[in-house]
């Protein structure tokens, strides 16, 4: 943990000192406060969290499985008022409210906050060494991940702030393009959306990018102001309306295939809550990433289906040219990112965690491929 002596002396009164001083000061405020224990004992604590997400998102459902479960495991003394994208801050700027207390908590991703540091795509939407999402969710959590991201938020940063990661996504679809693409020189000068450092990846690719919220990437397309766009997923991408501008869907993608959500609390607000609460804001993460795998899961494939049957989108694999490019692409940014030896540590300790346990995740994976297709031929795009 950093150094908090700096902080000023007049601080506002935290919840539980201000209860705490009003039970246990002197005369008629004092018994009052004794008199009523039960009606202090049932007020909860409400955590202000925005979300990144347009209120008609899916995201902002998930979002909202985080929320009924704090609120369930807390016994109601925890209450989530969940706002939408723009509700206090836009979507790019919940790290700096949560930092400052503007909010007290944010569901979000790191690479929103990468104009601060490049380093938080490493948390997200880094380099692909081979490891999923899910692979990289574990080095997280036991593969020195979290010590790392406290470092670059709290040192190195100094942001105010506390915060896990949950879910891990399925990899980014390539996205959505007006024609097919199928080699490199197919992508070349295309307007594109994407965030991160899958934005430095795809410019050294070719194309011209630009980094814009969920919420603005359909009106953009409609304008003219992008030619092509990746969001994240089937659900999303269906509810902004992608099958109106684009009728060529590109799943597969080595920009962005290792996204976890980000849940950040305000350091002094996390820290003030009694232990109990701290684990249920912590362990709450844990459980809603499960309801969100699974929720995700069913949504994403049934969504993707209603996009290729009721909206007549032809669904494609990105081509191998196109992933091999981006392989190479990785290559020349990583050398490039290694300057910074911050960066470089992170890598270094993402390539250890992936080299050892992707060995086993692919050397114990049956062939799934091969079992689709025998119960279920020809279902699979080349």
């Amino acid at each position: 943990m950093s150094d908090q002596t700096n902080k000023p002396a007049t601080a506002d009164l935290s919840r539980r000192t201000f209860l705490r001083r009003g039970m246990l000061g002197g005369g008629v405020a004092a018994g009052a406060a004794l008199a009523a224990p039960a009606v202090l004992a049932q007020s909860p604590i409400v955590m202000k969290m925005q979300t990144s997400w347009p209120a008609s998102d899916i995201w902002q459902e998930m979002a909202q499985h985080y929320a009924n479960r704090v609120e369930a495991m807390s016994a109601g003394r925890l209450r989530v008022d969940l706002l939408p994208a723009g509700a206090v801050v836009g979507a790019f700027q919940v790290m700096d409210a949560v930092s400052d207390g503007v909010i007290d908590a944010m569901h979000s991703v790191p690479v929103y906050w990468y104009g601060k540091s490049k380093n938080a795509s490493f948390f997200g939407t880094g380099p692909v060494f081979g490891g999923s999402a899910t692979t990289m969710l574990g080095w997280f959590h036991q593969g020195g991940g979290a010590e790392l991201y406290r470092e670059l938020t709290q040192d190195i940063l100094g942001l105010n702030v506390v915060g896990f990661m949950g879910f891990p996504m399925p990899a980014q679809p390539f996205g959505w393009f007006k024609t097919e693409v199928n080699t490199v020189a197919d992508i070349q000068g295309f307007k594109y959306r994407t965030v991160g450092l899958a934005a430095d990846l795809l410019q050294a690719m070719g194309m011209s990018v630009a980094q814009l919220p969920g919420g603005e990437i359909v009106p953009a397309m409609e304008r003219g102001v992008i030619d092509a766009f990746e969001f994240n997923n089937p659900s999303s991408d269906l509810r902004f309306g992608a099958p109106d501008v684009a009728k060529n869907y590109y799943l597969s993608s080595y920009h962005q295939a290792s996204e976890s959500f980000e849940f950040v609390f305000n350091r002094d607000f996390f820290e003030d809550l009694e232990p109990d609460l701290q684990a249920i804001l912590e362990h709450g993460v844990e459980a809603a990433s499960t309801a969100n795998t699974a929720f995700a899961l069913d949504n994403y494939s049934s969504d993707l289906q209603r996009i290729r049957d009721e909206f007549g989108v032809t669904i494609h694999r990105t081509s191998q040219e196109i992933l091999s490019a981006q392989l190479e692409a990785w290559d020349q940014l990583i050398a490039d990112l290694e300057n910074d030896p911050f960066a470089k540590r992170v890598m270094d300790s993402q390539r250890e965690w992936v080299e050892r346990v992707t060995y086993y995740e692919l050397m114990n994976a049956p062939d799934y491929r091969l079992a689709y297709e025998h119960y279920f031929p020809g279902r699979l795009a080349l």
